[in-house]
């Protein structure tokens, strides 16, 4: 049976967003509703984007429910300014994301996303496209290599890639976390599963999560009012070097305060202010929510400045 969802730092994404009745607001990762839920409950419009088919299937409930507060979008959240579009919406109040897999997708074994359940070797977010068993059984030994070490901070990239591409075909989760296992070394008493890195890695390329998460943050910005909130959640270091570097550009963090040389450009107004610090979950959600212990929350309100063209690379 799968274990029901719990949204991670949910009073403090909802206390950031502060939604009131009118608001209308983008649940850019619908997930299992959870945010969504909460912020309809205080009288919000929620548009809730998911990329995987299910949850925009199993949101039906809460959408019958809501009579017509909620729409649900099978839509990438890199994709929302042009569906916001399409549908008559230019601006939003508000717009929060939640980085990652979600517990449903991990749990679900069929869906591949995990190795406590042996499954097929899939980890597809949308359900097309590469799978992740496509790309270890074809791609070469040093692209596997690149992937484990920039996604996973796998140190031990090229030995554990030597081995995938030795064991091939793999086609289930068992499949590669055995190979996984037996090319770094695992003692049952070990504290982490050194899968764990292979796993997040393999996920991460498949999605091109981090490409989705630098869009999404660009999306957003463009799509926020004056005043609006942007929200987001994320669970590992290389997300949140992402929502941390861009809220610092775009905030004007860092830039020097003096007056400009001769001649000299200056940069482009500021288009986020009152920039959060990370916010954790406290020692009672993490009891509640073991999954909830590595995410971290950064939130900052939209100015009047101009959307900011940015580099996605």
């Amino acid at each position: 049976m799968i274990a029901p969802h719990i949204p991670v730092l949910l009073d403090e994404v909802v206390a950031a967003i502060g939604p009131k009745s009118g608001m209308a607001i983008i649940d850019a990762t619908f997930g299992a509703g959870g945010y969504s839920r909460a912020l309809l409950e205080r009288g919000a419009r929620i548009y809730g984007f998911d990329r995987d088919p299910n949850a925009i299937r199993d949101g039906a409930g809460l959408v019958t429910e809501f009579e017509g507060r909620l729409s649900l979008h099978a839509e990438r959240f890199s994709a929302m300014r042009e569906e916001m579009a399409r549908i008559g919406v230019p601006q939003v109040d508000a717009v929060v994301m939640d980085i990652g897999v979600s517990s449903m997708q991990l749990d679900q074994g069929e869906r591949g996303f995990a190795f406590s359940n042996d499954g097929p070797l899939d980890m597809r977010m949308s359900q097309e496209g590469e799978s992740a068993a496509d790309f270890l059984n074809s791609a070469d030994e040093a692209a596997i290599a690149d992937v484990l070490y920039h996604y996973g901070e796998e140190r031990q990239s090229r030995r554990v890639a030597r081995a995938i591409v030795a064991a091939r075909p793999l086609e289930t989760t068992g499949d590669l976390a055995r190979v996984v296992r037996r090319a770094l070394g695992h003692k049952p008493h070990d504290k982490k599963d050194p899968a764990t890195r292979s796993f997040q890695a393999v996920r991460i390329h498949v999605n091109d999560e981090l490409g989705e998460l630098r869009a999404g943050l660009n999306a957003a910005e463009m799509l926020l009012r004056e005043g609006g909130v942007l929200a987001v959640v994320s669970f590992h270091s290389l997300e949140d070097r992402i929502v941390k570097r861009f809220l610092k550009e775009a905030s004007g963090a860092g830039r020097a305060v003096s007056r400009h040389l001769p001649g000299e450009v200056p940069g482009p107004a500021p288009t986020f202010t009152k920039v959060s610090k990370a916010i954790r979950p406290s020692d009672a959600e993490i009891d509640r929510n073991p999954r909830s212990r590595s995410s971290i929350l950064r939130h900052a309100i939209r100015t009047s400045a101009p959307a900011h063209e940015r580099e996605l690379s």
